[in-house]
């Protein structure tokens, strides 16, 4: 057993509460600036000082709707600067938040209100009602209010007549080790299980980051653009780190027009999961495409040129201090004048860097941006861990890894493989769920059910998912990760999923990046033929035959894929076949195309 440990940070005192922190700032600079939102046309600038009166605000109404101290209160939204001053308002009551995924079905928003008892749940507009509706809201429900259809005004009305000691002793009474969120888990398999994560949990991950090299991006002055789902714990903890360090963040839902808000906002950091990356590069070559081979080569060139500088810089970013050829050189600046300069301005011109999480990041595209001036950093965690419990940074970075240890944590490699945690991220137990509590913490670890090496320095290595481990019906045990890492890096293919769980052999459903098909159908005269002829085409076959190729250099001879079938979409959200963070619902997918599955066997 492999085990690697990092002293402890700063401890966490009342002091350090955000609802504190805010009441604290507002009194002494009003005039700061920790958040940004956009309104007709531009961002908007909101003070510390209207943060502090709307949260308090929100508060009072929150508690004229009968919320006490200890109570639930579940907020169903997208990315917005709302959302954040719910969250605060809810602890400045003293309550507990429940944050739901804006995506969530009518099943699943029932399954968390009456799991939860919330006494309140705030949602968005038309499309949540239409949710709420379809759902039997608890009776424990008491309240529902709708952000897009006067919901704060409600509340900060209602909430006129109430004294504002109310707030005051909540606020005075408020423990770092009291509950501060219900977070529940996305449920890959199953129904999803509440994660009670206290205010100390939320603080130890913040002074975490502030303190890790990465944490130079929270300082005052500096910006970051929000635009993951603050339901997931990742971006919701990054919100709150560049909250207490003083910066500022604004808030963007649309992934769609992220580009154009990305350009005007500025940001010195992005926060993202893998396939906002794999899209971003993915966007710049097709735009390479468009304007012709020449073009296509050049990016093609330019792109091997950024993986190769960031390579020969070595795994951690430092390389060997050995200075490159003058040709080397000479090409790299080239490169950067045709290329990497424009990918750099559309990120906004002053990103330092990135943060990735919430799965696994490939190599190349890893290398890609470092190359070209943007460093992804890539961390690991989970619910239970409040986000981030290892991470990469400026100067501590091995790409292929998620990092080293956040302060006062350890990691340990059970012998069965498994990564364990223990530290001050690590959850206190599910809601109402002993049982699958007993099941993940023991002596003082919670068991990840993720599989992993540790080097001799601390890095960490995610390797797979133990209940995602396929074995084969001769024994041999297969992680699907890699092989479907490797498979997503190709142009054509959105995503991948490995079968072969008690079979003869390893195969695999590869569903198609959609607008990548139809850019590959006008270059090869096939427009108009509807995908599900299109993946037939023995030229398209050829092309996902080359990346099952390419993961299969990858793994021994017993792992490779042998068959595959190409489905004519991508796997969503709105299907259920991915939770809220693109992961895959492989339960869902296993029942969905049961049929093509047998079919390989056949």
């Amino acid at each position: 057993m492999r085990d690697f440990s990092v002293p402890a940070g700063r401890p966490v005192n009342r002091a350090d509460l955000v609802p504190v922190v805010a009441r604290e700032r507002a009194a002494e600079s009003p005039c700061t600036i920790p958040f940004e939102h956009y309104h007709d046309g531009a961002w908007r600038p909101v003070t510390m000082g209207e943060v502090v009166r709307r949260v308090d605000e929100i508060a009072s109404g929150l508690v004229a709707s009968g919320v006490r101290p200890g109570d639930r209160v579940a907020l169903m939204a997208a990315t917005r600067l709302e959302w954040v001053l719910v969250d605060m308002a809810v602890w400045t009551a003293g309550a507990v938040s429940v944050p739901v995924y804006p995506s969530s079905s009518a099943a699943q928003l029932q399954w968390i209100l009456e799991d939860s008892a919330a006494r309140v749940l705030v949602a968005e507009g038309d499309e949540h009602a239409a949710v709420v509706a379809a759902a039997e809201v608890p009776a424990t429900c008491e309240t529902v209010v709708y952000l897009d259809d006067g919901g704060l005004e409600y509340l900060e009305e209602r909430g006129h007549d109430v004294d504002p000691q109310v707030l005051d002793d909540a606020i005075a009474n408020l423990s770092p080790d009291a509950p501060a969120s219900i977070v529940y888990t996305s449920g890959t398999t199953g129904m999803p299980k509440g994660c009670v994560l206290t205010h100390a949990n939320l603080l130890a991950e913040c002074h975490g980051l502030l303190d890790h090299p990465i944490g130079t991006v929270g300082r005052s002055g500096n910006k970051t653009l929000m635009f993951l789902p603050l339901a997931h714990v990742l971006a919701r903890s990054v919100t709150y780190t560049m909250f207490l360090g003083g910066a500022t963040t604004g808030f963007w839902a649309d992934t769609s027009t992220l580009l154009p808000r990305l350009a005007d906002f500025r940001p010195h950091m992005i926060l993202g999961v893998p396939r906002v990356f794999e899209k971003v590069r993915d966007g710049i070559a097709a735009q390479a495409r468009a304007k012709g081979r020449i073009q296509q080569e050049i990016f093609g060139r330019a792109e091997q040129v950024a993986i190769d500088t960031s390579v020969a810089r070595g795994g951690d970013g430092l390389g060997d201090g050995r200075e490159p050829s003058l040709l080397a050189a000479a090409r790299y600046r080239a490169y950067d004048l045709a290329v990497y300069r424009a990918v750099r301005a559309a990120l906004g011109g002053r990103c330092e860097y990135a943060i990735s999480g919430g799965g696994a990041l490939p190599d190349r595209i890893a290398h890609f941006f470092r190359g070209l001036g943007v460093p992804i950093y890539e961390g690991y965690g989970l619910t239970e861990s409040h986000a981030a419990a290892t991470v990469n940074g400026p100067g501590c970075q091995r790409i292929g890894t998620v990092g080293r240890p956040l302060a006062g944590m350890s990691v340990r490699i059970a012998d069965s493989g498994e990564v364990e945690l223990s530290g001050p991220l690590i959850f206190s137990h599910y809601w109402n769920n002993e049982p699958a509590t007993a099941e993940v913490l023991r002596d003082g670890w919670f068991s990840t059910g993720d599989l992993g090496e540790l080097d001799a320095d601390g890095y960490l290595r995610i390797t797979g998912r133990k209940k995602e481990l396929i074995v084969t019906a001769g024994g041999k045990n297969v992680a699907p990760g890699p092989l479907e890492d490797a498979m997503r890096s190709h142009r054509l293919v959105g995503h991948t999923v490995v079968i072969g769980e008690g079979r003869k052999f390893i195969s695999a459903l590869v569903a198609v990046d959609e607008e990548a098909l139809a850019r590959w159908a006008e270059e090869n005269d096939r427009e108009g033929v509807p995908p599900e002829q299109l993946v037939e085409d023995p030229a398209l076959r050829a092309e996902i035959q080359y990346a099952v190729d390419e993961a299969n250099s990858l793994v021994s001879h017993a792992e490779e894929i042998k068959k595959f079938t190409v489905l004519p979409r991508d796997f969503t959200e709105a299907r259920g076949e991915l939770t809220p963070t693109l992961k895959l619902r492989r339960h869902v997918i296993d029942e969905v195309y049961a049929e093509q599955i047998e079919a390989l066997y056949r």
